[in-house]
């Protein structure tokens, strides 16, 4: 990529990190948020942020929509400036309510950045599995960062500064978005391009069938783990590491060193068959939670390093397969219906998170996500193999 395809090409993949970094300044600062606000234990407060997630599942499907028929630089600009100033209500709110209501804002125009930014990317890549591994990469890179860095704001300044900082650095980056990004001679659904691989409907429906199933399981593990990894560590480090910088710099260690998993895997994609490397990645999960189920000190720090590296890694699969099957003029819509129902079931993960380990602690949790992922791995052999494939598409 040259020109102006590089440089857009790396404002939409700081546009993924941060909109995973803002998902998730909220789960990092629960525990000083929940004292400033009176609530006794931090699991009473996380599902008040249950909204934004809903939101960013059930906002998808117009977000893609509306990329797809208006523009998806507009849409861009919209998500830049709208998670900004929603960040920058979030640290102005007095109680719950508010502060509620501030995060299901955030998660509406969060949910512009999946089934815009990456159809975004994959307009004129000849390598999407590398193009997807980079932008994955990118957005879990926010998930580190957001453990870090919201860490160290807490403990320097309060929860209040974690969320303004990011906010205006953000409307800085839309600023910087709106006289970099090149516009669009036309929105994408006025295109004529074709699918890689085209294939016949009723087998068409059934790999989307397949993907969704998986890309629920996927995100339930996701907002779980990202959501609850933060208090996991603090409860089964107590004794060990008790400064939040620290278990907050720990965290970033995991998901950074878990998101090159996925450079790894998109990289893979463009070599090799999807579902044997899908499955792979799955399964791979399924010791690993088990595992965290039961360490406790440094070997939760392993455990979750591995853990998240298998669950990050098979995220760029269903982007992969959307590229590869679905026509560049319909793909914002065709991810914004897939989100839609992925995210919207995967957003309960929050507002559960907190009374299930309340009731049941976090051992329990991690053997459900153990058994989620097992589920996933049993969707996924339905998928058809790539030759089994390519001969529908050529016949």
């Amino acid at each position: 990529m040259t020109g102006p395809s590089r440089t857009l090409a790396v404002l939409l993949n700081v546009a993924h990190a941060l909109d995973h970094f803002f998902l998730l300044i909220f789960a990092t600062a629960v525990a000083a948020i929940a004292a400033d606000f009176g609530f006794a234990r931090w699991e009473d407060l996380m599902p008040w942020g249950t909204g934004a997630f809903i939101l960013f599942g059930l906002g998808s499907a117009p977000a893609g929509r509306l990329g797809d028929l208006w523009g998806r630089r507009r849409m861009m600009l919209l998500f830049y400036f709208g998670i900004g100033a929603s960040s920058l209500l979030a640290a102005l709110t007095q109680n719950a309510w508010q502060l509620a209501a501030a995060l299901t804002l955030l998660g509406a125009f969060s949910a512009i950045y999946h089934p815009v930014g990456i159809p975004m990317l994959l307009q004129h890549t000849t390598t999407p599995g590398r193009t997807i591994g980079w932008s994955g990469l990118s957005g879990n890179m926010g998930v580190a960062v957001a453990a870090g860095l919201t860490g160290l704001l807490v403990s320097l300044a309060g929860w209040r500064w974690a969320f303004a900082v990011p906010g205006l650095l953000t409307i800085g980056m839309g600023l910087l978005f709106m006289r970099l990004a090149p516009h669009e001679a036309e929105p994408p659904s006025r295109r004529s391009s074709r699918a890689a691989i085209s294939l016949p409907t009723p087998l068409l429906a059934r790999v989307f069938g397949v993907m969704t199933a998986g890309a629920i399981a996927s995100g339930v593990l996701f907002n779980f783990m990202t959501n609850g990894n933060g208090q996991l560590m603090a409860e089964r480090l107590h004794g060990i590491v008790e400064d939040p910088s620290l278990l907050g710099a720990l965290l970033a260690v995991v998901y950074a060193v878990a998101s090159v998993t996925q450079l790894i895997v998109g990289r893979l994609i463009d070599r090799f068959p999807i579902k044997p490397l899908y499955l792979l990645m799955v399964l791979g999960q399924v010791p690993l939670l088990l595992l965290a189920s039961r360490a406790q000190g440094w070997w939760i720090f392993v455990a979750l390093l591995g853990a998240m590296a298998m669950i990050f890694g098979s995220i760029p699969f269903t982007d992969a397969m959307i590229a590869r099957y679905v026509d560049d003029r319909l793909r914002s819509r065709v991810a914004g219906m897939r989100l839609t129902v992925a995210f919207g079931f995967s957003s309960a993960a929050v507002w559960l998170l907190g009374p299930m380990v309340k009731a049941n602690g976090f051992g329990a949790m991690l053997v459900v996500m153990a058994g989620f992922s097992v589920l996933s791995a049993l969707a996924l052999t339905l998928l058809p193999s790539d030759r089994h494939l390519a001969l529908q598409s050529a016949s």
